[in-house]
This record gives structure tokens, sequence and C-alpha cells, in this order.
């Protein structure tokens, strides 16, 4: 896989630009970014807490993108309610890596993404649920516009 160095690192990366850096089917949507001295730890590898800012990152740019949210005024009430990484191949300094997410489930509150980190290689998978609140911190229905977005372009599945 070759990251596409034309584009800046952290902003989005669409399908065709995935599969132009090798990153297969069904994922269709992606952050570049490289790895950095302050994300090591002291084998010198890239430090497991990274990935979890990593996956931050990347769900800002997917909110972002899929117009959930613009983060200009009022951001959603989005919380993580669970996260979990699956650590495949270590990373090292400067390896510039994407990585992708996707909606693959949405409940009437909550919804779990999916995400993998590539550099040449598939180097970790992950998953997160996220629950909707109110500014109040009640569980509320996930606005249709969301749904609708996370449906389409992920290909999410109701539950």
């Amino acid at each position: 896989m070759t990251v596409p160095f034309t584009a800046p690192f952290n902003t989005p990366l669409l399908e065709p630009d995935l599969r132009a850096a090798g990153v297969p089917a069904p994922w269709t949507f992606g952050v570049a970014d490289k790895t950095r001295f302050g994300e090591l730890d002291v084998l010198g590898h890239v430090n497991n807490t990274a990935y979890l800012r990593w996956a931050e990152n990347f769900r800002i740019n997917y909110f972002k993108d899929y117009g959930i949210a613009d983060y200009t005024g009022e951001p959603p009430r989005l919380v993580l309610r669970q996260i979990g990484l699956d650590f495949l191949k270590e990373m090292t300094l400067h390896e510039p890596y994407i990585i992708t997410g996707r909606t693959v489930s949405l409940r009437n509150t909550s919804f779990r993404m999916e995400y993998a980190i590539w550099s040449g290689d598939l180097r970790a998978t992950g998953h997160a649920v996220l629950v909707w609140l109110t500014d109040q911190g009640q569980k509320t229905a996930i606005p249709d516009h969301a749904r609708q977005v996370m449906i389409t372009r992920d290909g999410a599945e109701q539950l």
C-alpha cells in the first residue's frame, strides 16, 4: 500500500483515494497521517494509547465529512461507551498510515463503528460504540439525518 502523499495529512480520503493507496473495500472513508516521536514508548514503537487518539481524530473528520457535526457551534453530545483494539503489527517513528472507519450498525440511541489502520499492510483493527445524548445527559434517538448518512455511505445495518 502506498499512502497518498499528494493529499495533506489529516484530511479526509474518499473511496478512490483509498483504492489508489491499496486499502480494500468495504472501507470508503479514511484519514492519512504519520506517526510522531511523542507517540513512541520506551521500546521505540507506537504506544497503544496513540491508536485511541487516532480513532478520536478519525471520528471528528468522519462526523464533519458526513455532515453529522461541523464543530463550529454546539457539537452533538456523542459519548464513547466502549472501545476495543487489536494490535496486529507494531508501528515505528515517521510511518505514514491511513486510518479507515465506518459505522456498521445502528440501534435507537447508539451505533457501532469499526476501524482499520494501514501502513503497507493492516496494522490494527478496532471498534467503538457511541451513544447519542441530550444536553441533560440522557440517551436520545440518533437524528434521522445522521442515521441516513451512515446507512447510505457505510451500509450500516439498522438493528
